[in-house]
């Protein structure tokens, strides 16, 4: 059977059954398979469209076998890997291949840019409205970390399913590694105008000019330096707070 007719046996209803069942991927999670069990559940719709009922389990156990990605860019994977089954039965082997090669890859990209990035950059955003007033800061916070990773997961099933092994190319243009960076350089860029709002107004709170706030200006330039030379980030937290807090402790 041609590919396109196989496609279009598979759209519509189908397909967004494969999707739904890709938000439960991590439901029976577990150290040996690792996310093997929900690649199975992901695609088993599809699967009982594609393969004739004789060949069916054996098609099914291949998929129990390991596959652990990142959550949100599973989807693209698992939809390459059914493209490549719907080509025919000597392509099974390579849609295998397919997700073995992507799995590790698209774990590191996707960590990069939904926990590295996203994550504390929606957690920033929220924090800016919650100091501002704003009742809606958790809907903000919910909403730019899960709007994006809901398109990457519906969106990339689509184009794995569509494009097969040209999904590679397709990631590629999206750029994430460089989307992880921006999400980074925003998060920082958001926190530093925050610190600089809560330096200023703790100062009119104290009758002082706002002036006073570039006294720490060397500090934050000692810490760029210190953190470009190797010093950990996390160390020099600790050490702002060994002193600060004897020193407020101290004066109040």
């Amino acid at each position: 059977m041609g590919i396109v007719t196989v496609m279009e046996r598979l759209r519509g209803k189908i397909l967004w059954t494969c999707v739904l069942r890709g938000l439960l991927l991590q439901a029976s999670w577990g150290f040996e398979k690792m996310q093997g069990i929900g690649a199975m559940f992901v695609i088993a719709p599809a699967l009982r469209r594609l393969v004739p009922q004789e060949n069916r389990s054996e098609h099914l156990r291949r998929y129990l076998d390991y596959f652990n990605t990142h959550p949100f860019l599973a989807l693209p994977v698992l939809g390459g890997m059914l493209h490549q089954e719907a080509e025919g039965p000597g392509t099974v082997a390579a849609g295998e291949e397919f997700g073995r090669m992507l799995m590790a890859p698209y774990a590191a990209m996707g960590d990069a840019l939904f926990w590295g990035g996203l994550r504390p950059l929606a957690a920033v955003i929220a924090l800016f409205l919650a100091v501002a007033g704003q009742s809606w800061a958790g809907v903000a916070l919910l909403a730019v970390f899960n709007v994006p990773a809901l398109y990457f997961r519906v969106a990339g099933f689509f184009r794995g399913w569509a494009e097969g092994g040209n999904l590679v190319e397709t990631v590629q243009r999206w750029r994430l590694p460089d989307l992880a960076i921006r999400a980074k350089e925003g998060t920082i860029v958001l926190l530093g105008g925050w610190c600089a709002y809560w330096l200023t107004s703790g100062l009119e709170q104290e009758e002082l000019a706002p002036g006073w706030g570039l006294l720490a200006l060397p500090g934050v330039v000692a810490g760029a330096f210190l953190v470009r030379v190797g010093v950990s980030p996390l160390m020099l937290v600790f050490a702002v707070l060994a002193l600060w807090v004897p020193l407020v402790l101290l004066f109040n």
